[in-house]
């Protein structure tokens, strides 16, 4: 029993290491969400923070709210793609620790 403790011990300390490596590179890491052939691009940081809102002039439109609405809708959730698919693939093998 207690080289079982031992060995799970052991797997929390790496999973541990791999997580704060896995902090490490995302703080870095920023990603660029566009929407509209750019006319809004969004910012987001590693965290999924938003960084900055873009808006060109051009699509500003008093009698089309909704349409810049969707358009900074979309931007985020391109950014959120980009990031999600720039996640580091370290972060699948922390599940395995947990089986």
């Amino acid at each position: 029993m207690g080289s079982g403790f031992a060995k799970k011990k052991k797997e929390a300390k790496l999973m541990q290491q791999q997580f704060s490596q896995l902090q490490e590179q995302m703080s870095g890491m920023e990603v660029l969400g566009s929407a509209g052939n750019g006319l809004v691009t969004i910012t987001l940081t590693g965290d999924g923070e938003m960084k900055s809102v873009r808006i060109k002039p051009d699509c500003v439109d008093k009698e089309d709210i909704d349409g810049l609405e969707l358009l900074i809708k979309s931007a985020y959730a391109d950014a959120q793609k980009k990031l999600k698919d720039k996640t580091p693939s370290g972060l699948g093998g922390l599940s395995g620790l947990f089986g």
